[in-house]
Formats: C-alpha cells, structure tokens, sequence
C-alpha cells in the first residue's frame, strides 16, 4: 500500500481509503471481517457519514483495540431521525448527533470533523456564517476534532472551501464522468443520463479546483470514485463503454490535490478488487484510450492535461498551457490570476513551432497546434 500526506497537515493515510456506507444493517461479524482485512492490507483510513446507530456501534467495536491505527473522518450534521438518515442543520439534532458519533466509535478525539453534504451556494454562506461552524469551531478548540473538512459535489462549493484556511480537507466526488459536469446544486444530475448531452471532456471549473487544491496544499478525499458502480456495465455507464475499479482508481488519484479514495465495497472480494490497484500493470489502469473512443460522450478532441503529448520540441509544458486557456475561455474576461500563471510560464504559446509532434502523441487527437495559436491571440 502507498501513502500519501493529506496537505498541510501532515497526517499520512493509505490512497485506497474504507468507505464504511454499505455496512449499515450488517451483522458485527461481517464488518470486523473487512476492519480486519483493511489493516492487514496497510489501509489506514476510514471514512463514516451514515448515522446509521448499528454501523457506527460496529465500526467502533471492530477499531477498539486498533484506534491507533486509523486515520477517521465522521461528519457534523448527518443525523438519524425517524429510522432515516436525515441532513441537518437544526443545532440540538448535530450535536446530538455528533455525540451519539463519538460515543459508538467508543472515541474521545476525531481526526477529521466534516461539515456534511454542502452542495447549495446559501447553504455554505450560512453555515460559515453561523452557529454550524462556530460549533464546528469549539469541537476544534476542546480537541474534540483535529481538524476541520467539508465534503461536497459542487465545484463551485469545493473552489470556496478550497479557499477558505479553515478548512483542512475537502471530501469530493470524482470520476471520469462526473468530471465532465460544470458545477450543480443537484446531485441527481449526475445519476441523470439526460444531463450528459453535449458534454465532453474535463470541466475547465474542475480543473481550476484540482490545480487550487495542489496549489494551497488543500488534500482532496474522493467519494464517488465509480460513480455508484455505473462505470463498471457498458449499458449503465454514461460513455457507452465500461471501466474497472483499477482504472477507475487510477484517473482518481491521478488529479491534481488528491491524496485518498474512499472505496464503497460489500464485501471483502470487492476490496481486493480495488487494493490490487498497488500491483497493477501500467496497461491495467491505462483508461484514457477507452474514453477517447467511447460510442457515448467521448473525450475526443478535449484535452484532458493528460502530458501523453510531452515532451514538447520548444519545451512548452502543453497540458499546463493549454488547461490556463481553458480557464480564460470560460470567463467573459481573462482571470487576473490565470494571466499571471501565463505570464510566468517559462515557454508560451508562441514559442510552438507546430511541428505536430505532440499531436501524434495525444490519445484524444486534441489540435494542440490550433489551440496555440488560439492563446496566443487570447493571452499574449
């Protein structure tokens, strides 16, 4: 198993995470069964938003003795009502969930407290301004929590957290189709196949987040990393074609800022599945030429700052260059900063001397000698 440093922080945590979701109604024995395999296979790190009373009773049964071991996020603000999971942001129901947290996982101090499940723009500003965070805050101050997180599917959500030095953590969800999407407050556009028409390639807003995040030491966490297993059947997966979970894993902590993936499994089968990721073949997580020559949605012709197309003749860091103009384009004037990114560049965009060499290289036929002489009009 592989570690990686989440940010500024210093914690070290196994890139393959436990995702603890699909326990919830499972016999103690079931779930001690995958503890155990997790720590016998060097992961570390456990990741546990269900309110679910049994699984968070369980989870901390099976770590008693092993505390030591982990590495835990839980969640502020996912709670159990009515024998539901219920989001909240009514104050005495956190708190007694949160309480209730503690107390099952038999714990006096959580490593990451996340601010649950914020996708709606109203919903931060209200949160960061009142009395969810300054809850938040005295967890922190009492030593409750070590750190602060948030978790989010909303690109727009992530850039602000991605901002905010407060946060220590950003749980996101990735993969190769949900990166396609420009930011949304609905969840369920993502599960909607209606919602991928005209959409291809990476969302520009989504790379802006993975380069803030390396840039400000701001550790992702991936959820969602096979997009609720839809990418592993050719008829449920948005491109038409389907991935493996090592593929899968592979474009996940490829993105820039990315440190972990929580990966949701049922049994102990599925989790080998994911850890043989660590032993895998180069040609085993190669994915970008099943997403190049998808029948449905293809990556074709969009860069995705892949760097297949280096090394450049004129010493162009290509993938770099041409991900600063997409994030120009999208704006109806160039970002200040992106300019400044340009500016600094040590090789731009008119240095190509289109020799065509690195097209011949790109797995997505992207027409990089096009798009260079496009930044050049755009940002010399």
């Amino acid at each position: 198993m592989k570690y990686r440093t989440l940010g500024n922080t210093g914690i070290k945590v196994s890139e393959i995470a436990f995702g603890a979701e699909w326990y919830v109604e499972r016999p103690y024995e079931e779930v001690e069964e995958i503890v155990r395999h997790c720590e016998n296979n060097g992961i570390n790190f456990l990741d546990c938003w269900m309110s679910e009373p049994t699984v968070r009773t369980n989870l901390g049964k099976a770590i008693k003795d092993t505390r030591d071991k982990w590495v835990i996020q839980g969640h502020i603000g996912a709670t159990w009502q009515n024998n539901q999971y219920v989001r909240t942001r009514e104050m005495d129901k956190v708190k007694e969930a949160f309480e209730d947290f503690m107390e099952r996982f038999q714990m006096d101090t959580l490593d990451f407290g996340m601010v649950h499940y914020v996708d709606e723009l109203k919903d931060y500003d209200e949160i960061m301004s009142g009395e969810f965070i300054e809850y938040v805050r005295q967890l922190k101050e009492k030593g409750i929590i070590k750190h602060i997180g948030l978790s989010t599917h909303n690109t727009d959500i992530a850039l602000l957290a991605a901002e905010n030095p407060e946060i220590e953590l950003l749980m996101f969800s990735i993969n190769p189709a949900y990166d396609m999407f420009p930011p949304t407050e609905v969840i369920e556009d993502y599960s909607d196949d209606d919602k991928y028409t005209d959409l291809a390639g990476l969302d520009p807003r989504r790379a802006e987040l993975y380069q803030l995040c390396e840039d400000n030491g701001m550790p992702i966490t991936v959820m969602k990393g096979y997009a609720s297993g839809r990418l592993f059947n050719d008829n449920d997966s948005p491109f038409g074609v389907a991935l493996t979970p090592i593929q899968c894993i592979h474009y996940a902590l490829e993105q820039k800022g990315v440190a972990s993936i929580f990966v949701g499994v049922n049994n102990v089968e599925e989790l080998d599945a994911a850890i043989e990721y660590e032993t895998a073949e180069e040609s085993q997580k190669e994915y970008k030429d099943i997403l190049a020559n998808a029948p449905k949605h293809s990556f074709e012709g969009k860069c995705m700052y892949c760097g297949h197309c280096a090394p450049c003749t004129a010493g162009i860091d290509i993938g770099g260059l041409i991900k600063l103009y997409d994030l120009a384009v999208i704006h109806d004037e160039v970002p200040q900063s992106v300019q400044e990114h340009y500016n600094n560049l040590t090789y731009d965009a008119t240095e190509c001397i289109a020799c065509g060499e690195c097209e011949d290289r790109c797995p997505f036929n992207v027409k990089i000698v096009d798009i260079m002489l496009d930044a050049q009009d755009l940002l010399n």
